[in-house]
């Protein structure tokens, strides 16, 4: 992924044979190529690849990753929350059929989505493999040799010291040893190398994200989600026929989910009562009851918070959403209870205005013929003293501080005998006759515990009280532990790349004809900084115990002048303290 080179390797024209080229470069990162190789489609298709692995090219794919990431956030998702999507789907009719071919409710399952996702995966592989053989290799061969002329490093010393030459070296070859760097003597030079955690943590970061990446799609090809709606005091079994919706992938199906039994025992909901901030939500609490396998006598005891899932066995059991469920019982013209039970209500808006219909398939016969009923309307948990007539029932708070149940009653066939699948929160009118009541359509305004006597002898409705209501997401993700593991990990990497430095520091003691040893030191960084003349420095004023430099130094020694025209002898001039190098001569 990466494939930069250093301003030295930009200048390594000047330099006078491949050893001091290679003594210049820093990186394990093979060079880049600037155009196709070769001949024909395999000098193309060797370049589209080197292309493909460049660092370029994966920023490229990152970012595209990050843009196509977007959508999912927006859009509701199948895969996530379906009935969340359904209703987003009924509200933009238009722009609905244009998302659906985009694959825009299935973004992180779409052919678009993974082709990035893919080429991101090859990219870093690609990267990954050759730079890691070429740091092993670093690694096992010795620091690179010193340059011949040391004058053109960024950060160079030198004076002239009585010591033999061969001690000078020696000692350097300790002193840096002692220093942690990877030191080899050898030539009459001594070449040391440090900063090699700077790769490790580039490798590091680099194999991190293909390991993020590989958890992401582990978890897209081996998991699977569920929804369930629970009322309080009811309870499911895992399995995909109490399963409100089930969404699998290649290798997790029906037959994979993990068996156990959870039932809602309580729902606990508050809400901002005063102030600006009236109607928000404090707090949301299920209960729950559950046990892993088919032992009832291993029942435990849970909580489930937004934000805080509860798991079992290998799933997470995920707090998506809330409501009321009015308890309604209907009676027949005979007086028998045809209906009962609690019927889960559908919030509109934030008050939790919430809507809903009950289906009573097993009404009977009326005037010798087959009927069914069907109610729809509105559950209040704040009804208002009258209701507006533009908006019609509205609530006024979330909280059931007035509940109230408003409802219309239609009598015919419901179709639910057609054997054509229906939605349960939705009425289908086409044969159905509303009932009439003083010639307008028979409705009721109901508070807990009052009932209504229908119209025609149809029978009765009683308003018991109401419940909570729960709905949950059932997540399998198995690749989860691996990208959190891969985003530590390359926190940790790119901690590293950005604040080791490598660098790289060569002593070189010479005997001179006239008598005496010339010693230079120069130091070169991976990047600009001051660490590497400070720690030349350090060396230097530790090399004096063994190379004293001399008061007075006879002429310069032809061919080793900087590059500046200042003469190594004004360099090391006559007080000691004037041999310790700076960073005065830098060429950076």
């Amino acid at each position: 992924m990466t494939k930069t080179t250093t301003e030295r390797e930009e200048r390594g024209a000047a330099a006078p044979g491949a050893a001091e080229e290679a003594a210049e470069r820093l990186t394990t990162a093979p060079a880049e190529s600037d155009g196709p190789t070769g001949i024909g489609v395999l000098g193309w298709l060797r370049w589209m690849w080197r292309q493909l692995t460049s660092m370029r090219v994966a920023l490229i794919l990152l970012f595209l990753l990050s843009l196509a990431a977007i959508p999912g956030s927006l859009i509701p998702q199948n895969g996530q929350n379906q009935f969340k999507a359904e209703a987003w789907k009924a509200q933009h009719t238009t722009v609905a059929p244009i998302y659906e071919k985009l694959q825009l409710f299935d973004v992180y399952s779409s052919v678009w989505f993974s082709a990035i996702y893919i080429l991101l995966f090859v990219s870093l592989a690609g990267c990954i493999v050759p730079r890691t053989w070429q740091f092993v290799g670093v690694l096992r061969a010795q620091p690179p040799a010193a340059p011949r002329n040391l004058t053109r490093m960024p950060v160079y010393a030198a004076w002239r010291t009585d010591a033999d030459a061969a001690t000078v070296n020696a000692a350097a070859h300790r002193l840096l040893r002692g220093r942690r760097f990877r030191a080899h003597l050898d030539g009459g030079a001594v070449a040391a190398e440090k900063g090699y955690l700077r790769e490790v943590g580039n490798l590091l970061f680099h194999l991190s994200l293909f390991a993020l990446l590989g958890g992401f799609a582990w978890a897209s090809l081996a998991s699977g989600t569920g929804g369930k709606l629970l009322v309080e005091g009811e309870g499911y079994s895992n399995t995909i026929t109490q399963l409100d919706d089930f969404t699998g992938t290649r290798f997790y199906g029906s037959d994979d989910l993990d068996p156990f039994y959870v039932k809602l025992d309580t729902f606990t909901s508050k809400f901002q009562n005063n102030g600006s901030q009236i109607g928000s939500a404090r707090q949301f609490t299920a209960g729950v009851e559950y046990y892993e396998g088919s032992d009832p006598s291993k029942l435990k005891r849970g909580k489930i918070e937004v934000n805080h899932p509860l798991e079992i066995g290998g799933s997470k059991f995920f707090l998506i959403g809330h409501g009321y469920a009015p308890v309604i019982t209907v009676r027949n013209a005979a007086g028998d209870v045809v209906y009962t039970g609690a019927t889960p209500f559908l919030p509109q808006d934030g008050n939790l205005t919430s809507t809903g219909v009950i289906k009573v398939s097993d009404y009977g016969e009326k005037d010798g013929q087959r009927t069914q009923l069907g109610l729809s309307g509105f559950f209040l948990p704040t009804a208002p003293v009258a209701f507006d007539k533009n908006t019609g029932p509205r609530s006024l708070f979330p909280g059931d501080a007035d509940p109230a149940l408003v409802l219309n009653v239609y009598a015919g066939d419901l179709g639910t005998d057609s054997g054509l699948p229906q939605n349960i929160y939705q009425l289908n009118t086409k044969k159905l006759t509303q009932l009439q009541q003083d010639g307008e359509p028979a409705k009721a305004r109901l508070k807990p515990g009052q009932g209504w006597n229908l119209p025609d002898g149809y029978g009765s409705v009683t308003f018991e009280g109401y419940k909570q209501w729960a709905s949950f997401n059932v997540s399998h993700r198995p690749g989860n532990a691996i990208a959190l593991v891969g985003a530590v990990a390359a926190i940790l990497g790119l901690i590293g790349s950005l604040f080791v430095q490598r660098r790289r520091i060569w002593v070189r003691a010479v005997a001179l004809p006239d008598g005496g040893t010339l010693v230079e030191l120069a130091g070169l960084g991976r990047s600009e900084s001051a660490k590497t003349a400070e720690e030349l420095a350090a060396l230097a004023v530790d090399l004096q115990d063994d190379a004293p430099a001399l008061d007075d130094e006879p002429g310069d020694e032809p061919g080793d002048a900087p590059d500046d025209g200042s003469t190594e002898a004004d360099e090391a001039s006559a007080p000691e303290e004037s041999a310790v190098p700076a960073d005065l001569n830098s060429k950076e």
